[in-house]
This record gives structure tokens, sequence and C-alpha cells, in this order.
């Protein structure tokens, strides 16, 4: 079956969420080139990132399906995504076994410490105030989510967790931390919608600490196009080849 796109609903960053002709509770994710960082402030176009992502991202959330977390996935088309339409909850989830980024910016905690247990965190969604840290606190007194749903969120993302550091653990790759987006289905089914790229995840190789991920281009560390091919060749076994 081929689904067509219809109404473009929204821009983000990096997609495109469309409408589906004909089918009303299914949306396409189109995934581009784009490249951004610090809220928008810095942004490219990465040569063939969206075909990699959109292939990556259907290969991961195949994974942990498999594992028993629910997701909106339908199908992968093409450079598209076709899934179910949710409601986002405005609350990303960001799950953290290495110390990085704005964690260790926050603390003062030396980046590449290693975590005890699994540190799991909620973001405000929200561009214009650039995503703040909140507590679950925030989230329910705002009415953007129920504890209930949070406490899901919490235990999904975690069994996410569990199944990609398996996945990365046997391609020398160490899942530094991650972050995820939930949704509602019309009858308020919790499941875990968006991707999981290398643009929202860090990822070191094992043994160098190479990174294999959007830092690359955040923090001019090389060829951002050249990394997503490396890591594309890592998770399927073969190069990636434009157009195929």
């Amino acid at each position: 079956m081929v689904w067509e796109r219809e109404t473009r609903e929204y821009d983000g960053k990096a997609k495109r969420v469309w409408s589906v002709r004909g089918a009303p509770d299914l949306v396409i994710l189109q995934f581009t080139d784009d490249a951004t960082a610090f809220n928008g402030v810095k942004r490219a176009s990465i040569p063939d990132k969206g075909r990699i992502n959109v292939e990556i991202t259907t290969h991961l959330l195949e994974r942990v399906a498999a594992a028993g977390v629910p997701t909106h996935l339908v199908a992968r088309q093409g450079e598209d995504l076709v899934c179910r339409r949710v409601s986002i909850i405005p609350v990303e989830i960001v799950v953290r076994n290495v110390c990085a980024g704005s964690l260790a910016k926050r603390y003062g905690v030396p980046e590449g410490t290693k975590l005890a247990y699994p540190l799991v965190e909620h973001f405000y969604k929200s561009d214009k105030l650039d995503d703040p840290l909140m507590t679950e606190e925030h989230a329910v007194l705002f009415g953007w989510a129920t504890r209930e749903e949070l406490a899901v969120c919490r235990a999904l993302a975690l069994s996410v967790n569990d199944a990609l550091k398996a996945f990365w653990d046997g391609l020398g790759v160490d899942l530094v931390d991650f972050k995820l987006e939930f949704g509602r289905l019309p009858d308020g089914t919790v499941v875990l919608a968006d991707e999981i790229t290398p643009d929202g995840s860090r990822l070191w190789e094992r043994g160098t600490g190479r990174h294999l991920d959007k830092d690359v281009f955040r923090r001019d560390l090389g060829d951002l196009s050249a990394t997503y091919r490396d890591l594309y060749a890592r998770v399927f076994g073969r190069p990636f080849v434009a157009g195929s």
C-alpha cells in the first residue's frame, strides 16, 4: 500500500508532518537533510541525513516494539515514516547513562562520568522557552500530563534504554543519553512517538570516545554526513548507498 501526503501540518527542525490522503488517523513524517543546534541558531544541510535517519529510526523503533514498547510506527515509505496520529505529550523524556552535555554543565560533573543507574529527566517541549528542565510536579500542575501518564512514560523510557543499550553494546558503541517523545492515541493509550536517531542521542565509540551523533555538528568535530554513514554501516552491516 502507498500512502500519499496531503496537507503539510507542521515544520520541525529536521522533519515535516503531513496528513495522509484518505486516512485521518495517520500522519506522514518526512525526514529532511536539515541539521540545527542551539535551538536553531546553527543550521546546515547535511547530505543524506534524512534518508539515513529514517532508516535508523525505523530499525530502532521496530527493535523496541519487539521488546514490548508500543510505538506510533506503521511503516517506512522511502524517506517518510507513516505513523498513527497521536496527541503529543509536551514532556520530553531524557534518559542518561553517562554524564554529558547539559547535565555536565549544570552540575559541574566531568563529562564522561558513568552514572550508577539511568537518570530520567523531564523537559518542557517548547522551542520558544528552549525546552527547560522541569519536574513531574510542573507537568501535572500545568496540565501537560497526568501522574499516571508520566509513570508510563518513565517505565517505557527505561525499557527503551534497556533494549537500545543492548543493541549498541553489540556494535561497540556506548549509549550515553537520548531523548524521547510520547503521545496519546485517541483512546488515551500512551505510545512512543517521534523518532530515535543520532540527532537526539549521544553515541560514543567504545575505546576511542569518538562521537557518532549530532554533537559532531554541534561541536564542530568533523563531517556529520560521513559520521552518519559510518553509523549506518555499523547498524546495517553494509555501506550506505544514496538513492538505494
